[in-house]
């Protein structure tokens, strides 16, 4: 059996749209979103252990070890499968945190797709889907592995096209809070809900993203970048911030543009993947 695996990609993710059609009385947010995988990822370097324990073995900054989110995944998934087994873990960051690409939660749902693999656990895919949303309402799309028109929370999903884009993606240099975006009352919590055909009949940007105009009213910088990078077309926030993108048609269009970003602001360009790196991990 494999011993480890290095180098396992966790993709950021771009909401192509975000709606919040209402909230539920545990305070949660009903959402509707479109969600993107991207060749943009932080990579993991994971090894199997034979005794039991489980060790990040890279600091990061500002983040312990105990609450990381690989490390609660990997301890989730022996808890719930009773694994004997541990691992070391080394996490390689390329996604800002507090970035509204989904970065975290895709740490955790590689993690847990390649310990179930490496461990020889025998979760399947909806099985691991139901164990990552105890770790956040995100990372089951993550193992889900597909681009995904997403309901409730967030972890309701079915499988959706999405166009061959190129993205320009800009970090505006902030690091966004996403409770005090939800928790704003200036927020609108009741867009009318869409059907699934609405979104994919649409060959440009659909809807709008109901947090933006919380966040750029709350940080200028977030405003800043959408405004510069609106120049070259529809661009907007994804998730709760601070990331901003903008879609094109072709790689070559997208270098055009990344060439312009002004210095102040850390830019990269990114094309839309169909599926999860490591589906192939989970067949089931």
């Amino acid at each position: 059996m494999n011993r480890s695996l290095l180098n396992c990609p966790a993709p950021a993710k771009l909401n192509l749209f975000l709606h919040v059609t209402g909230r539920r009385a545990d305070g949660y947010h009903l959402l509707q979103t479109a969600f993107q995988l991207i060749n943009r990822c932080d990579t993991l370097d994971i090894a199997c252990r034979d005794d039991g324990v489980i060790r990040r073995c890279n600091e990061l900054a500002d983040v312990p070890a105990d609450s990381d989110l690989i490390v609660r995944a990997a301890r989730l998934l022996q808890s719930h499968t009773g694994s004997r087994l541990g691992a070391d873990l080394t996490l390689h960051k390329h996604l800002p945190m507090g970035g509204g690409l989904g970065g975290g939660s895709s740490d955790a749902a590689t993690t847990l797709m390649v310990l179930n693999h490496l461990w020889q656990t025998g979760l399947g895919r909806d099985e691991l889907m139901r164990l990552g949303l105890q770790l956040g309402a995100d990372v089951p799309f993550f193992i889900f592995g597909r681009n995904a028109f997403a309901e409730g929370v967030g972890e309701v999903l079915q499988a959706v096209e999405t166009p061959e884009y190129w993205f320009v993606v800009i970090e505006p240099g902030v690091h966004v809070p996403t409770p005090a975006i939800f928790s704003a009352k200036e927020l609108t919590r009741d867009t009318k809900p869409i059907k699934i055909a609405d979104f994919s009949s649409h060959t440009k940007m659909f809807g709008k993203n109901d947090l933006q105009t919380v966040a750029t009213a709350m940080f200028p910088q977030v405003d800043a970048a959408i405004k510069w990078l609106s120049t070259y077309g529809e661009a907007r926030m994804t998730g709760s911030g601070a990331c901003v993108f903008c879609a094109f048609s072709d790689e070559s269009s997208a270098e055009q543009a990344l060439r312009q970003v002004p210095d102040r602001w850390k830019s990269w360009k990114a094309e839309a993947l169909h599926k999860h790196p490591l589906d192939y991990l989970l067949q089931t």
